[in-house]
């Protein structure tokens, strides 16, 4: 009943909040003479975008500086599952014929609540350097129950999946939650032999070792037994949707659970954004306004993958003891050999603290030791490891360095 009351208030506000951006971009008309009409304006623009959306917004990604040139990007789907979509970002210049092809990058993006898109800023970063790919998650409640589940397991049969169809060469970069089973698929390839093993592997930010430093994210998965997380946070979609009747952990709560992690913070930002609109001041509005239109985009997760990698990942740690099972086969981490690591921190992050990513290194014993590298920014929290100033200046220099060794 969860989702469908949560539907039903959605669509109770659908025509207000249609009515009041209706309202505000008439009275926009009148803004230069008067300032309550500006005041009232920017009171129905914040109310109107006061909602989710459960549509992937744009990446947004036309062109990409290349040396001294801009050049077009365009999106192509070179592979589809009811799941996801290996998404790749056509440019439209070619090396030189003396140029070595540019390296390819396979970009893990997180299934958490959020689309691909939340890294559209590491993905324009990468396209200077690089010929990139990445996985497109799809919304679980468009998905048809007749397409079977989708866990932990099938997760990590995509990424060799997709790796596998980019063929040898391949460098993956996991930003998040995917670096566990990105660790856990890299593991599988290798303990097969597998022709694509990737080259490198760039994990950021993701909890690999969350028994180290735990954050209050670590300390709210481990308060209630994985019993609870189903009978409270798991529901059905409403039959109204392709996915009618699949089980998910919905969008809207992880979206909340961030969200109350820091609540002065999204409120001060409303506040500002009103004042930004009150005054004309357009130019910084539509930032904030950029900023919230992706992360009020929310993304339902399929109930098995959710509750599987809070078990998993944040509960049993079983990656970091050598216990995961994919499928039935034991991830055993110490067979990656040929593969290069590169592990990133933020200082001041607060969903994956220090050290629980760097744990990775502990776990890959038999990578040599100069293949493996860890990098610590300073002044940055969780989304300044992939996003903004520092990740362009500081972080990407030295994942474009670490790919650049190896290919």
């Amino acid at each position: 009943m969860l989702y469908h009351a949560y539907q039903a208030q959605v669509d109770w506000l659908h025509p207000l909040q249609s009515a009041a951006s209706a309202a505000a971009a008439w009275l926009q008309l009148g803004l230069p003479q008067s300032s309550m009409a500006r005041q009232i304006a920017a009171a129905c623009a914040v109310f109107s975008r006061l909602k989710l959306t459960h549509r992937r917004p744009p990446f947004g990604i036309d062109s990409v500086q290349r040396g001294d040139r801009m050049v077009r990007v365009s999106e192509e789907a070179v592979l589809n599952t009811p799941f996801a979509t290996l998404l790749h970002f056509n440019c439209d210049d070619m090396p030189a014929a003396d140029e070595p092809p540019r390296p390819r990058v396979l970009v893990v993006a997180p299934l958490s609540g959020h689309f691909a898109t939340l890294l559209a800023d590491t993905v324009r970063t990468m396209l200077a350097d690089h010929d990139v790919y990445i996985t497109d998650w799809h919304n679980a409640r468009d998905v048809s129950l007749s397409h079977g589940r989708f866990g932990l397991d099938e997760y990590v049969q995509h990424l060799i999946q997709f790796t596998a169809h980019l063929g040898p060469g391949t460098h993956l970069l996991a930003v998040c939650q995917p670096c566990v089973p990105t660790l856990a698929a890299v593991a599988l390839m290798a303990a097969q032999d597998h022709p694509a093993q990737p080259r490198t592997m760039t994990l950021m930010a993701g909890p690999i070792d969350c028994r180290i430093n735990p954050t209050k994210v670590n300390e709210l998965a481990t308060a209630k037994p994985i019993e609870w997380f189903e009978q409270n946070l798991v529901t059905r979609v409403p039959p109204r949707f392709a996915g009618g009747g699949r089980r998910v952990y919905p969008g809207f709560l992880q979206l909340s659970a961030f969200m109350s992690m820091n609540p002065q913070r999204h409120h001060k930002a409303f506040s500002e954004l009103y004042g930004h609109l009150a005054a004309g001041d357009d130019e910084t509005a539509a930032r904030t306004i950029e900023f919230y239109d992706e992360y009020f985009a929310v993304n339902d997760l399929a109930a098995e993958f959710y509750l599987e990698t809070v078990a998993e990942v944040f509960q049993r740690y079983t990656l970091a003891k050598g216990e995961l099972r994919v499928a039935g086969e034991r991830v055993d981490t110490t067979r990656i050999r040929r593969t290069a690591l590169f592990t990133v921190e933020g200082e001041r992050d607060d969903i994956c603290a220090i050290g629980q990513t760097v744990a990775a290194h502990d776990l890959c014993t038999n990578i040599r030791p100069y293949m493996k590298t860890h990098h610590v920014q300073l002044g940055v929290g969780h989304y300044g490891v992939f996003s903004g100033r520092r990740w362009q200046q500081q972080i990407y220099p030295r994942v474009r360095e670490m790919i650049q060794s190896y290919s």
